[in-house]
């Protein structure tokens, strides 16, 4: 259920920064509820089978206290930012970056992601 979930909101290896609301409102991951937009969503430009070798062998701790792992790696993100709009009509603007994740890890799979590392924009 956590890894569906993951995928759906966090894995896109196809996207660009212009898909951010077909994407968001598709996978129906924009609305907190009626009257509310999510502020901010990753996704992955990546498979899951890369993303989750993250919490196999391509990842290193971080954050012990909260138990996240760190990649190894540098992926290709978009990140979505809600536009300053009405209530109710979530429209993102996409932005693409490169960095290292930060997810939550459970019996080597990932589960939350948590954030990005690093200063590469492209």
């Amino acid at each position: 259920l956590h890894l569906s979930k993951f995928r759906n909101q966090h894995i896109n290896e196809q996207m660009s920064v212009d898909d951010c609301d077909d994407v968001m409102r598709a996978r129906k991951i924009a609305k907190i509820n009626k009257n509310k937009c999510k502020k901010t969503n990753t996704f992955i430009l990546s498979n899951i089978k890369t993303v989750r070798s993250i919490c196999v062998n391509n990842g290193e701790p971080y954050d012990q206290d909260r138990n996240m792992t760190k990649s190894q790696k540098h992926f290709d993100i978009v990140v979505c930012h809600l536009k300053p709009t009405r209530p109710a009509k979530c429209h993102y603007n996409g932005k693409k970056l490169n960095k290292k994740i930060i997810i939550k890890c459970v019996r080597g799979f990932p589960v939350h992601y948590d954030g990005d590392i690093g200063h590469c924009e492209n």
